[in-house]
C-alpha cells in the first residue's frame, strides 16, 4: 500500500471506490440542484457531479470518509442533496432507502417511530428505548419524542443501518440516523429559501455565515414555517386540519484555539404549535355513529383522508440545545482528541382525540419533560498498519412523562360518574456509560481486519403510577407514587470484520458484531395489577456481507449487502383493546426472533445528461421462540408463532430517471422522477392494526441559470395520493361495557396525500 501511514480507503488504488451517497439518494437529489459543498454555487449539470464525494463519519475517524470506502450499509445525503429534496424532516425520507422506515407515530407530535432492517418500535412512550439512534451533531437524542423535526442547513444526513452499538452506542440495534447541521465558514456566504404549496403551506429559511474576527467564524441559521393544514374535518367543517407554525434559531461558532487545535459551538432554540391527533377511525360502527350527529357525508375507508372528530386538540413543544465539539491533533498516533459536550432540554404538552369520532368517547393529554446532557470523548489516530478509534462516553437524562385519559366523555351528562378521568406517569433517572475500541489492521494491500469491542452499563431510577382513576395524580405530578424501583443492565458487543479490496473499483466485506438495549419500563401502565417492569435487555447477533462496485469507468454503480439477524429477549409494546382504559399497554420480553433480509442499489449514467437508478430491499422475518401471549386470545401457541413481525415490510424498491437540458444562455433545466414501493407490513403485535402498502411518485423540474444566484423548482410529492398511517391501533368493541364502537374500531393517524409547490433558493 505504499507508505504505511496511509490510511486504507485513501489509497490512489481505491480512490475511484467512492459514490456521492447511496443510489437511491442520488436519483432524488439531483431534481432541483447538485451534489456540491453546501454553500458552493449550484452547478449546471447534475450528472456529471454524481461520482462527486461525500464523506461520512460511520467510523468516527479523524477526517470524513467517503461513503463507499467503508464497509458500512449506509444512505448518505449531502446538505445540497438535501435542499434539492425539499426535504423539511426526518420522516420525507421515508420511502428513499431500502429496508428503511421513518415514519411519525401520529400520537404525540413528531415522535419517531423509526425501523431499519425490519427492526424498530411501535410506541411513543418516551421510556422505551428506540432502536435506532438519532444523533445530531454528535449528540445522542435520548427519547423518540421531538425527533421529527424540520431540518435546514445541514451539511449532511447519514442513515446506518444494522447495529451500531459499538461507536455510537445507546441502544442502536436497529441502526443510526446522523445529522449533521452546517458549520461556520470564513468566506462570507448568505442565502435564503422560500417555498410555498398549494396546500397553504410557506416556509421561509435563512443563513448567514463568514468571520467575525481572527480566527472566530460565525452563522447564524433561522428557519419559519408556517403551515394551515392539509385535512377536512368533517364534524367541524374544518379542512385546514393538521395545522402547525415552526420555528427555531441556530446560532454557532468555530474558534480556531491554535495551529491544531479548534472549538464548534451550536445552539438552538425552537417551538412548534400545531393541532392534535389527526386520526381516523376505521371501525364498522363509525360511520353510524357520525350519521347520529349528524355527519352524513363522511367516507372512513382506507382510501381516505377524510377525518369526523369532536377533539381537534393541540400540541405545544419546544427545545433548546448545546453542542460543544473540541477537536486537538496529537503527535501520538498522528491523531486527533474529540470530546463532545452536549445539553438538550425538550418540552411537549398535547391533547388529542384517540376515539377519533365526532362524539367524546376517549380523549388524552400527554406531557413529556426532558433533559439530558452527555459527554463523548474519544481519540482517533494510527499506529504503523493499524487505525484506532476509541473513548468514553457519559450520558444522563431526567424524564417526566405524565398521561390523562377522559373516557367515555359522551356520558358526560352523567357526571360525577362520567366522564372517567384516569391519569398516570412517571419520573426517571438515567445513566449510561460505555467504553470502546475499534481497530483496522492492514493485513496486506488487499484485506483489512476490523477488531472492536464495547462495554455498555445502563442504571435506571423510577417512580411510576399507573393510568387509572384511583391514582390520585393530575396532569403535572403524583403526590404517591405506587412504583419505586431501580436497575442495572450491561453488556460487552464485539465485532469482526474483514474488507477486501479486489480492485481499483470495487470492494467487499464480511461483518459479525452484537447488538445491545438495555431493559426499561413502562410509564404508560394501563393494566391494574400488571407491573411497569422492569424488561430485560434485548440483544442482537449479526451477520453482514456486502460488496461496492463500480463499472464502465464509473458510468454505473452498484451496491448490495446480505445480513442475517438474531434477536433475544425482543421488548415490544404490546397493544391490545381494553373496555377499561380504551388501549391496554404492556412493554415486555415477547420472544426470540430471526430478521434476515437483502439490499441492492444501482446507479447508471447512460449519457452525459441522463442517469437511471434502481434501489430494492426484502426483510424476512420470523419468531423462533414466543413466552409471551402476543396474539391476545388467552394463551401461548402456533397462532402466536405465525404472526408477522411489525414494522417488517417484505419489499421495498424503486427506480428513478434524472435529465439534464441544456437552454443555452438560459442555463440548466433539471428534471426527476421517482417511484418508490413499500409493502404493508403489521403495526401491532396480534397483526391486527395494519399499515398499508404505498405506491409513492415525487417529481420536480428546476432551473438555475448560467451564472445567476438563484434555484428555482416546481416540485410534487406523493403524486398518486396515496394514504398511509403513523400507525394503526385497534380499539375495543365496547368502551366501559356501555358505548358500542364496533368491529375494528381503530384509532389511525393518517400522513399527508398530493403535496404541489414551488421552492426557490436564492444566494445573496
Amino acid at each position: 500500500m505504499g507508505s504505511s501511514t496511509k490510511i486504507p480507503g485513501y489509497t490512489n488504488k481505491n480512490r475511484v471506490l467512492a459514490s456521492a451517497c447511496s443510489f437511491a439518494a442520488l436519483s432524488l437529489a439531483c431534481g432541483v440542484g447538485t451534489v456540491q459543498a453546501q454553500d458552493a454555487e449550484p452547478r449546471k449539470n447534475s450528472i456529471n457531479t454524481l461520482i462527486e464525494e461525500v464523506e461520512v463519519t460511520a467510523r468516527k475517524r479523524a477526517d470524513g470518509e467517503r461513503l463507499q470506502d467503508v464497509p458500512v450499509a449506509a444512505t448518505a445525503y449531502s446538505g445540497a442533496q438535501l435542499d434539492a429534496l425539499q426535504t423539511q424532516d426526518l420522516e420525507s425520507l421515508a420511502f428513499k432507502m431500502p429496508n428503511v422506515q421513518m415514519d411519525d407515530a401520529g400520537t404525540i407530535k413528531s415522535t419517531a417511530n423509526f425501523t431499519v432492517r425490519g427492526l424498530g418500535v411501535n410506541s411513543s412512550i418516551p421510556s422505551i428505548d428506540p432502536t435506532v439512534g438519532v444523533f445530531v451533531d454528535g449528540m445522542y437524542l435520548g427519547i423518540n419524542a421531538g425527533v421529527i423535526l424540520d431540518l435546514f442547513d445541514l451539511e449532511g444526513i447519514e442513515v446506518l443501518r444494522g447495529p451500531q452499538g459499538l461507536l455510537f452506542g445507546r441502544n442502536v440495534t436497529g441502526g443510526a440516523v446522523v445529522v449533521k447541521t452546517a458549520k461556520p465558514t470564513e468566506e462570507f456566504i448568505s442565502r435564503v429559501r422560500v417555498s410555498t404549496t398549494a396546500q397553504q403551506e410557506t416556509n421561509l429559511a435563512g443563513v448567514i455565515s463568514g468571520q467575525i474576527s481572527e480566527n472566530v467564524n460565525g452563522r447564524l441559521t433561522a428557519y419559519y414555517n408556517e403551515d394551515q393544514g392539509w385535512f377536512e374535518n368533517k364534524y367541524t367543517g374544518n379542512d385546514n386540519m393538521g395545522a402547525s407554525t415552526t420555528w427555531f434559531i441556530r446560532p454557532s461558532f468555530s474558534v480556531e484555539l491554535g495551529d491544531s487545535t479548534d472549538l464548534v459551538v451550536k445552539m438552538e432554540s425552537g417551538k412548534v404549535d400545531a393541532d392534535g391527533i389527526v386520526g381516523q377511525n376505521r371501525g364498522d360502527y363509525a360511520q353510524a355513529i357520525a350519521d347520529s350527529v349528524g355527519v352524513t357525508d363522511w367516507d372512513n375507508s382506507e382510501d381516505s383522508f377524510e377525518l369526523a372528530i369532536d377533539e381537534e386538540g393541540m400540541a405545544e413543544t419546544e427545545w433548546n440545545q448545546v453542542i460543544t465539539e473540541y477537536n486537538q491533533d496529537v503527535a501520538f498516533g498522528d491523531g486527533t482528541i474529540t470530546n463532545i459536550l452536549a445539553y438538550r432540554d425538550y418540552d411537549m404538552f398535547g391533547t388529542g382525540d384517540v376515539d377519533s369520532l365526532p362524539v367524546p368517547v376517549f380523549h388524552s393529554t400527554s406531557l413529556i419533560e426532558q433533559d439530558q446532557l452527555s459527554n463523548e470523548l474519544r481519540y482517533a489516530g494510527r499506529f504503523g498498519a493499524t487505525s484506532i478509534t476509541t473513548g468514553l462516553y457519559w450520558f444522563n437524562q431526567d424524564l417526566k412523562y405524565m398521561e390523562g385519559r377522559e373516557i367515555l366523555g359522551v356520558l358526560a351528562p352523567l357526571s360525577p360518574v362520567f366522564p372517567l378521568n384516569q391519569i398516570g406517569g412517571g419520573v426517571q433517572e438515567h445513566e449510561a456509560i460505555g467504553v470502546f475500541t475499534q481497530a483496522d489492521i492492514d493485513l496486506n494491500e488487499s484485506w483489512v481486519l476490523t477488531l472492536g469491542g464495547r462495554y455498555s452499563k445502563e442504571d435506571k431510577d423510577v417512580q411510576i403510577s399507573s393510568v387509572d382513576a384511583g391514582s390520585g395524580c393530575d396532569i403535572n405530578s403524583c403526590p404517591d407514587w405506587e412504583f419505586v424501583d431501580s436497575e442495572t443492565w450491561s453488556a460487552f458487543t464485539p465485532k469482526v470484520g474483514l474488507q477486501w479490496l479486489m480492485s481499483d473499483s470495487s470492494q467487499a466485506y464480511a461483518v459479525w458484531t452484537k447488538g445491545f438495549r438495555s431493559g426499561g419500563y413502562n410509564m404508560r401502565n394501563t393494566v391494574p395489577g400488571e407491573s411497569p417492569g422492569p424488561t430485560d435487555q434485548e440483544e442482537q447477533n449479526s451477520f453482514e456481507i456486502g460488496a461496492k462496485a463500480q463499472w464502465l469507468g464509473g458510468r454505473v454503480k452498484t451496491n448490495m449487502a446480505l445480513f442475517h439477524n438474531t434477536i433475544d429477549d425482543m421488548q415490544r409494546e404490546v397493544n391490545l383493546p381494553s373496555e377499561t382504559a380504551g388501549v391496554a399497554q404492556l412493554i415486555r420480553n415477547t420472544a426470540n426472533a430471526t430478521i434476515r433480509g437483502a439490499e441492492f442499489e444501482l446507479m447508471a449514467a447512460a449519457t452525459d445528461s441522463l442517469l437511471f437508478t434502481m434501489n430494492l430491499g426484502y426483510v424476512d422475518g420470523e419468531y423462533d421462540d414466543v413466552w409471551l401471549d402476543i396474539s391476545g386470545d388467552g394463551v401461548v401457541d402456533g397462532a402466536d408463532y405465525d404472526l408477522e413481525i411489525p414494522r417488517l415490510a417484505p419489499w421495498t424498491y424503486g427506480v428513478g430517471m434524472v435529465h439534464d437540458l441544456q437552454l443555452g444562455s438560459w442555463g440548466a433545466l433539471t428534471s426527476r422522477i421517482n417511484y418508490n414501493h413499500r409493502d404493508a407490513s403489521a403495526y401491532t403485535d396480534n397483526n391486527l392494526g395494519m399499515l398499508s402498502e404505498v405506491e409513492m411518485v415525487d417529481f420536480s423540474i428546476g432551473i438555475a441559470p448560467d451564472g445567476g444566484n438563484y434555484r428555482l423548482a416546481l416540485f410534487g410529492k406523493n403524486m398518486l395520493n396515496e394514504v398511509s398511517e403513523g400507525n394503526d391501533t385497534q380499539l375495543p368493541e365496547v368502551m366501559g361495557g356501555l358505548f358500542e364502537l364496533g368491529p375494528n374500531a381503530s384509532f389511525t393517524p393518517l400522513n399527508r396525500g398530493r403535496v404541489i409547490g414551488l421552492e426557490l433558493n436564492y444566494e445573496i
